[in-house]
């Protein structure tokens, strides 16, 4: 089944390159079929590819979903046209009366600001607050997993000695977790971030489960009792070149960046990439779509 998107959205042919089957909101208008309804927040500053990754792993489903992409009202991206986020994108406050099947929250590059310090925390907490009442489910990510751990239970985030950075073997905590179901007993997710949470913290929130953790990266997976949260502190939608394009942009900027771990061959990034993690990311994201949103919302939103 399709994957439905705003009209003309670029993302559309780079989908349809790699044969997922996507359909424009015009087309959908004329079936006699519910989709399923994902609000999707963007807070990441690459937009578009942001967008391309999270639409290939939701659009790899036999279930017909339809993307409604969100933006904050009083934050105005930097690098994203304004005639971008007109065309695609709607404010906040146009759907906040609405309820969604399914919420994904990302991350943002503010990781290292104490979360009260983010120009937008206060528009953001609120999102947070309304998406446990308009979102039957919902999917956070990297640092929108982190501050919506911190807004609904308390639990901080701390900072690293070292970026973690690279691509880590996780290992299934639980076997009878639906997210995970078909998951080898061990898998890989790309990390990239400054910050962690920590397992004491997310045991003593009490309906809280860590369902996959790594040896070397920590927590990777999160699940509330209910089912209806989602937090990863990595990156299962990215493309094979982020981390690629992450560690060379800084290191031509002069920052210190590590060669991410376990992703280049041999190490050396002047060699291949080796993708550990496509296959994993897309059954997490159609596990998530299965199992928590279409085989648990109601008909009637």
């Amino acid at each position: 089944m399709p994957i439905i998107i705003p009209n003309e959205l670029p993302a559309a042919s780079t989908l349809a390159a790699e044969n997922i089957f996507t359909m424009t909101e015009f087309r959908a208008e004329h079936q006699d079929i519910r989709p399923l309804r994902i609000g999707i927040l963007n807070l990441m500053p690459t937009k578009e590819t942001t967008e391309t990754q999270l639409l290939r792993v939701l659009g790899n489903s036999p279930l017909q979903t339809e993307i409604v992409l969100i933006q904050l009202d009083g934050h105005i991206p930097q690098n994203t046209s304004k005639e971008y986020l007109e065309r695609f994108y709607v404010p906040f406050s146009s759907v906040k009366d609405l309820k969604f099947d399914g919420l994904v929250i990302t991350g943002a590059p503010v990781e290292n600001l104490p979360f009260e310090e983010v120009s937008y925390w206060e528009e953001f907490e609120a999102i947070l607050e309304w998406s446990r009442y308009h979102g039957f489910a919902t999917f956070h990510i990297c640092w929108g997993a982190q501050a919506a751990l911190y807004k609904h239970y308390g639990i901080p985030k701390y900072p690293l000695s070292k970026k973690c950075f690279g691509v880590f073997e996780h290992k299934l905590e639980s076997k009878h977790v639906k997210l995970l179901r078909g998951f080898d007993d061990a898998f890989y997710i790309p990390q990239s971030r400054h910050t962690e949470i920590r397992r004491a913290d997310i045991e003593k929130a009490g309906n809280l489960e860590i369902v996959a953790y790594s040896e070397k990266s920590g927590i990777g997976l999160i699940v509330s009792e209910d089912g209806r949260e989602v937090y990863a502190t990595g990156h299962s939608e990215y493309d094979p070149e982020t981390l690629s394009l992450e560690y060379f942009r800084d290191k031509g900027r002069g920052l210190p960046i590590d060669v991410p771990a376990n992703y280049f061959e041999e190490d050396d990034p002047e060699k291949e990439i080796v993708v550990k993690w496509r296959s994993h990311g897309h059954l997490l994201f159609a596990n998530w779509l299965n199992y928590y949103v279409y085989q648990e919302t109601p008909f009637e939103l």
